[in-house]
């Protein structure tokens, strides 16, 4: 639709008689109306096709819109002249009507007084900074309040480094099993950890300052210090002991979760003991020669990956029954049989019932359906439990609820039982991903700033896992699928088969589809095998837009390529056989 305030800001911006129908065609036919919510009023426009320089249909009121009834708050004049210059809107005619919202449908109707920003964001990692970011793109002049370093977690201790460590880990493989290409290497082939290291440092210090450059030019002030809430529009912030106060009409809470202590038995002491945690492990001090990580999900598997092929005899212990446990059950036991050609062994239904300390690091007792074991290892990785960063937000204060997980949201417009006080990321404790948390801060900034009722959907959201081989999945695994009722179809197609995997020599794993055998809809896409987080969008497109599978089958896929697997899967859960299956 062209002319709804922000699909087509250039038709109203720049569009006069029939260069406004040429702009965009769909504006000979519009004649209808459309409301903008502004600052606790609805702008009402009337849409209707371009004639003349913008002038009004027949006996319609062309007057100017009044300036004493347009709205008189910085955000409110930017939002609407980001859209269209308010005598554009006026002499075409499309102002039909100003309207006041209800409480319910404003819920800056609350806030009173003077205010320092629009909206104020607590946190700057990835659902924090864009959550920054799209509120002042949208028109609000917003503040983003970070206690630490922009970027959060994600950037500075998790998602960024782990997967600069899993690259140089990758590349040093493939130098040492080059001669399967055909490629002579002479000498020895070891990890330079200094230089390693400094890689790490380099490429997080310039993704920082890349949040920070997005600040500046979006016009984000960045506020260091901790944040607490003084009452439902105003913050204090606390740095060095110094303290200010602002406030804002909305509050979007995004401050991320920090790693949780796992209570075992005498496993204590944190990194000078070598009992690490995920943060100090992508900034290690030394490669231990033997690490037990507890955990089999991502972020176990991954640094057990990383610390295996750095020379760390490497052993990870899973409660579960399988290894990443969130994921589909046939990538659990194929990322497993890679994890034992590579020489980590896994342990699962296990778990690490105490721990003594030994001159050499740690002695483990590992109870196992086969009885318990002792493992002796240098460091103990710990890479399960996280928690939400509620800790001194006085959220009981201003009435923000919380669950055992975090903050408690009421909608999935991410509004909290605080109408003008939204929460994103972590710190809710739903879903932790930082594409997730992205998505959830996109969501928040429109509701804070236009009040347009954009939600949340959690159906097609990528779960990822950087290990080699690569794992992801989308949408419903096989069993969950059946326990909802489904009357499912499976597609599988493995990579020793396809011409590009053979041609890079990575043909381990697989890509399987799960669809309802009726009408075809794909319910899931699971993968397993080289680029997986880069195939796995596919997926996501397919189950978002409620694709069949005739639909995926029917689309081209280009030869040779890593994509192909994808399409044998689909063929496969279409057909009960793909072309390429013996």
């Amino acid at each position: 639709m062209c002319l709804r305030t922000s699909s087509h800001p250039k038709c109203l911006k720049e569009g006069v008689g029939d260069r406004a129908a040429a702009l965009c065609p769909e504006a000979k036919r519009l004649n209808r109306k459309t409301s903008y919510p502004i600052e606790g009023v609805r702008i009402v426009l009337a849409l209707r096709p371009a004639a003349g320089i913008l002038s009004p249909a027949p006996g319609e009121d062309s007057r100017l819109f009044p300036m004493s009834r347009r709205p008189t708050s910085p955000a409110g004049m930017r939002a609407l002249e980001r859209t269209a210059p308010a005598a554009v809107l006026g002499a075409a005619g499309l102002i039909r009507d100003i309207e006041s919202l209800s409480p319910e449908e404003d819920p800056q109707s609350m806030s009173n007084g003077k205010f320092d920003a629009d909206v104020a964001v607590i946190g700057a990692g990835p659902g924090g900074y864009v959550a920054a970011i799209k509120a002042a793109q949208l028109g609000a002049s917003v503040v983003c309040i970070e206690k630490a370093y922009l970027g959060g977690t994600c950037l500075n201790v998790g998602c960024i480094p782990s997967k600069v460590w899993i690259s140089s880990v990758e590349r040093l493989q493939h130098v040492r099993h080059a001669e399967q290409l055909g490629v002579k290497v002479t000498g020895s082939v070891e990890p330079d950890f200094a230089a390693m290291n400094a890689r790490v440092e380099k490429i997080v210090s310039t993704q920082r300052g890349g949040v920070g450059m997005l600040f500046k030019k979006n016009n984000v002030k960045h506020i260091e210090g901790t944040a607490s809430f003084v009452d439902a529009n105003t913050i204090q912030v606390v740095k060095d002991g110094q303290k200010q106060t602002l406030r804002a009409k909305c509050t979007i809470i995004a401050g991320g979760s920090s790693v949780m202590d796992l209570k075992i038995p005498g496993l204590e002491g944190g990194a000078e003991a070598n009992v690490w945690t995920s943060d100090d492990a992508v900034f290690p001090k030394f490669i231990p020669k033997s690490v037990l990580v507890i955990g089999g999900g991502a972020v176990g598997c991954e640094f057990g990956y990383v610390l295996n092929g750095l020379g760390s005899k490497t052993t990870v212990v899973e409660m579960m029954t399988s290894l990443i446990p969130m994921f589909d059950e046939d990538l659990g036991a194929e990322l497993q049989r890679a994890f034992k050609k590579q020489g980590i062994e896994v342990l699962t239904g296990a778990m690490v019932e105490k721990a003594e300390k030994t001159k050499a690091g740690w002695k483990c007792h590992v109870k196992t359906p086969s009885g318990v074991q002792t493992i002796e290892a240098e460091v103990v990785l710990v890479g399960v439990g996280r928690k939400a960063n509620v800790e001194g937000l006085n959220l009981d204060k201003i009435g923000v609820k919380q669950h055992k997980r975090g903050i408690e949201v009421v909608n999935n417009k991410m509004q909290t039982h605080v109408p003008n006080i939204y929460a994103v990321g972590d710190v809710i404790g739903k879903i932790q991903l930082a594409h997730v948390a992205s998505m959830e801060g996109i969501v928040a900034a429109h509701n804070a700033v236009l009040n347009d009722g954009k939600e949340m959907d959690y159906k097609s959201v990528p779960n990822c896992v950087y290990t080699v081989p690569e794992v992801a999945s989308v949408g419903l695994t096989e069993s969950e699928a059946k326990s909802q009722g489904h009357d499912v179809t499976i597609g599988k197609y493995n990579f020793r088969a396809n011409g590009k995997a053979m041609a890079i020599v990575e043909q381990d794993g697989f890509a399987k589809v799960v669809a309802e055998k009726k009408y075809g809809e794909v319910l899931g896409v699971h993968i397993i095998g080289p680029h997986a987080t880069d195939l796995i969008h596919e997926g996501v497109a397919a189950i978002k837009l409620e694709a069949t599978l005739d639909y995926m089958v029917d689309t081209i896929h280009a030869h040779p390529t890593l994509a192909e697997p994808l399409l044998e899967a689909f063929e496969a859960a279409a057909h009960g056989k793909s072309i390429h299956t013996l």
